[in-house]
């Protein structure tokens, strides 16, 4: 299992609020556009992305990035401190 420390983005964040803030910013299109999984394609729900994601690690990985680099990439410090 992965551990998760305080300055993980993914700390204390649910897979259902994951989902649901991607679904929020690029709607279901959008998302399956990013991460080609019929789930996201073939009338979506949270409820039914949720079981295969669940059962389905590489997705979720895709998922967990996808979220990180779209909520979080901006806070990242760049190599030259600005």
């Amino acid at each position: 299992m992965k551990e998760h420390n305080k300055h993980d983005p993914l700390h204390g964040v649910t897979l259902e609020s994951i989902l649901n803030q991607l679904v929020g910013h690029y709607g279901w299109e959008g998302l399956a556009s990013r991460i080609n999984i019929n789930c996201f394609k073939s009338d979506p729900s949270v409820k039914s992305s949720l079981k295969f994601l669940r059962r389905t690690p590489w997705a979720r990985t895709k998922v967990e990035e996808l979220f990180v680099g779209t909520f979080h990439s901006a806070s990242k410090p760049t190599p030259w401190g600005k």
